[in-house]
């Protein structure tokens, strides 16, 4: 019994797997707001019965949709991060954002899904949180690591007004013990600001402006890295050549 369940069990994730890949395909045609699974299984010549006992309704394939980009994403910058543990500190965080640059552009439609346009009806649901963190997670082992190290500076901005204080102060304490709520708040800001940047070249903003963006991305993305408190580089560059992009 076992062994049947066990290939049942294979059975069925081959077929998942199946449909978010063509619901993937969707998303790249047609984007988020259309995707319905009725279109999904046309695809895949399936019944949209059949469809519903592996998603009841649009909305889970969405969240499963996101789940995954948002892991996707995820074990891009943790493999950056520790690819780069014995890197400086700033080299650290530049090749952080150079990895969830380069994942964005190797991945326009997902990202889209995660930081673009919100899904009109759609609201993301608890299962999309901590994946969801992974990024910032990742920004902050580096800030953390630096200031056990004795290697973190003040972040710039001074002083925090109370409101902001009294918000942050408690995940300082549960979440990122020995942060202060200064830094914390300019991590926060500085992650921000990565999805501005990575967002405002994937979505052509950059066109006829900036023509040597990997250049200018790590530019901007050392300045974030010292905004938080981190040393200067030691002078080597941190990123690595994405093909059409500088």
């Amino acid at each position: 019994m076992t062994a049947i369940r066990t290939a049942r069990q294979r059975a069925r994730d081959e077929v998942t797997r199946t449909i978010k890949d063509e619901a993937r395909r969707r998303l790249a045609a047609d984007g988020a707001a259309k995707l319905s699974l009725r279109a999904v299984a046309r695809e895949l010549g399936m019944v949209s019965s059949a469809l519903y006992r592996y998603f009841p309704s649009r909305d889970e394939l969405l969240t499963a949709l996101i789940v995954d980009s948002y892991n996707a994403l995820g074990d891009a910058v943790d493999e950056a991060l520790e690819r780069r543990a014995d890197a400086d500190p700033c080299a650290r965080w530049v090749g952080v954002c150079h990895a969830a640059r380069r994942w964005a552009l190797a991945h326009p439609h997902e990202y889209a899904l995660l930081y673009g346009t919100p899904v009109p009806g759609y609201a993301a649901p608890d299962d999309t949180m901590v994946p969801g963190v992974r990024l910032p997670l990742a920004l902050t082992v580096i800030v953390r690591e630096a200031d056990r190290a004795g290697r973190l500076g003040p972040p710039e901005g001074g002083p925090l007004p109370d409101e902001v204080r009294e918000d942050l102060a408690p995940l300082t304490v549960e979440q990122v013990p020995g942060l202060s709520p200064e830094t914390l708040a300019a991590v926060l800001a500085a992650w921000a600001q990565l999805l501005g940047l990575v967002s405002t070249e994937l979505f052509g903003q950059f066109n006829g402006a900036v023509t040597a963006r990997e250049r200018f991305f790590e530019h901007a993305a050392t300045r974030l890295g010292r905004s938080v408190g981190l040393p200067p580089p030691t002078g080597e560059r941190t990123g690595e050549p994405t093909t059409g992009s500088d």
